[in-house]
């Protein structure tokens, strides 16, 4: 469902299959617990389905809501304009950092490590 590397204090999950409403709430806790451990700079999270669910959605809201109060960037690739356009429109809260959308994944790699090296 899920895979995990470790870029240059970059954390990149690429989550492969949609997670469903019964399997959400352990994906996400496993990413938490992925994002405590390693104590990465920022993350990338790549949505690797043709067509993201709202299952997938709502990990991707609660994990950019986890690296928020962390202080940490987030940012999500997915191939999908219609959900890289809803991740844009709930993106901008007040008490968050903005969430940065890619359509390539290895463009949201690359910004995250520039950023990151920069910083």
């Amino acid at each position: 469902m899920m895979s995990h590397a470790l870029e240059r204090r970059v954390l990149v999950i690429t989550m492969h299959d949609d997670p469903g409403i019964d399997t959400r709430a352990a994906l996400f806790a496993e990413i938490s617990d992925l994002v405590h451990a390693y104590k990465p700079a920022s993350v990338v999270i790549v949505l690797d389905q043709p067509a993201p669910t709202q299952s997938a959605l709502s990990v991707v809201r609660r994990v950019h809501r986890l690296c928020s109060s962390l202080d940490l960037v987030v940012s999500v690739a997915t191939r999908s304009a219609p959900v890289r356009r809803l991740l844009a429109a709930g993106a901008d809260t007040e008490d968050d950092i903005r969430l940065v959308i890619h359509a390539r994944a290895d463009t949201a790699i690359a910004t995250a490590t520039a950023l990151t090296a920069a910083a």
